[in-house]
């Protein structure tokens, strides 16, 4: 076997975790969400958790698949073109993840770290 075949081989397989984590993650927000929606007396919080746990899992899904397209592009296919596809395509995703996470948070990240009262390095102390 070739080595770009192994490789792209590997490509396939990061691809379809990627997937998996987006489907299994769903998944398991939905389960998660269905008791606490039977027990809950208003649907806000269940919903809020359920949304927050999807985004999670399309999240960390996204960030898989960027690795797969990053490594099929440097190592199977280092075209210019296939280049210009991958920075786009991570782009996107990109856009998606933020958009995500705008969405998650209910807030601009920057707004999380003023209203915690200072700066990224403070917070890790």
């Amino acid at each position: 076997m070739e080595y770009e075949q192994t490789i792209s081989d590997a490509v396939r397989v990061v691809e379809a975790v990627g997937a998996a984590i987006m489907v299994v993650g769903g998944l398991a927000a939905l389960v998660a969400f269905v008791p606490r929606a039977l027990r809950a007396d208003e649907m806000d919080r269940p919903y809020e958790e359920l949304r927050r746990n999807l985004g999670r899992a399309i999240l960390l899904g996204l960030e898989v698949l960027i690795v797969a397209d990053i490594v099929r592009t440097i190592i199977v296919d280092p075209t210019l073109e296939s280049v210009a596809v991958l920075g786009g395509i991570v782009v996107i995703r990109i856009m998606l993840s933020f958009s995500l996470e705008v969405e998650m948070d209910g807030m601009w990240p920057w707004r999380r770290w003023q209203l915690a009262g200072g700066t990224r390095a403070e917070q890790r102390d």
